[in-house]
């Protein structure tokens, strides 16, 4: 691993975590799409855009979106979908896409969400050219809103890198210390070790003490997604 691939940034009380830093934007025109990150050697790679081989239904079975033309796209009515592999503490790195929705409003205009350990939502909305909220693009879905609103326009790839460090459990699996999570959205920091007291909405429910997935939501929207690759943390 290249010094130059790492930052220290502060996550938890009292200590740093050395993390993967997505590169800082060299274009921040919001109507360019964000530059596609191929993944260090070191990264467990989860979708390659060629199949979903590794991606189940929520509902049970294969997951069952569309794969072309190196992206997969959310296809409503067959559910989410989440990874067969599991983390623990570790960073993930997705690109995606959201289609224009002119005559949608607030959570009908492009909706999906990147949900860490199948617990924990980064919101995916058009969100464009708003004041940042609990239910926005970013925002760890009402827990906390984006620093700033870092979204591109719609039909525009953008990327979400995210840290995160996963609760901690004492020998009788009492929870001793929260989740957090550290996000930058298109190479813009919007989250810096942010605690999340519990699972956020419609989530997937996991066993909390252990590794578990990554979930992508479906919620009736045709989002795509591509380039998704996992680092995990030591």
């Amino acid at each position: 691993m290249k010094r130059r691939d790492f930052l220290l940034v502060s996550m938890i009380a009292g200590g740093t975590s050395a993390i993967w830093v997505p590169p800082a934007p060299a274009e921040t025109q919001d109507d360019v799409d964000a530059p596609s990150i191929p993944p260090p050697k070191y990264a467990k790679v989860l979708f390659d855009g060629s199949s979903l081989a590794g991606w189940l239904a929520r509902k049970g079975g294969p997951a069952a979106w569309k794969v072309q033309d190196g992206y997969m796209e959310v296809v409503p009515g067959t559910g989410d979908i989440f990874t067969k592999d599991v983390f623990g503490d570790h960073q993930i790195h997705v690109e995606f896409w959201l289609p224009l929705m002119a005559a949608a409003k607030g959570q009908a205009r492009a909706n999906s969400g990147v949900y860490v350990h199948r617990m924990y939502e980064v919101q995916v909305l058009d969100s464009y050219g708003l004041e940042p909220k609990y239910d926005d693009c970013g925002a760890i879905y009402e827990v906390a809103p984006p620093l700033r609103n870092a979204c591109k326009k719609p039909e525009r790839w953008q990327a979400y890198d995210i840290a995160f460090r996963a609760p901690r459990f004492d020998s009788t699996d009492q929870l001793k210390e929260k989740a957090r999570m550290t996000v930058f959205h298109n190479g813009i920091l919007i989250h810096h070790g942010q605690e999340i007291p519990g699972s956020t909405r419609a989530f997937m429910e996991t066993e909390r003490t252990k590794p578990a997935p990554l979930l992508l939501q479906d919620h009736g929207n045709r989002v795509r997604y591509r380039n998704i690759w996992v680092i995990p943390t030591p």
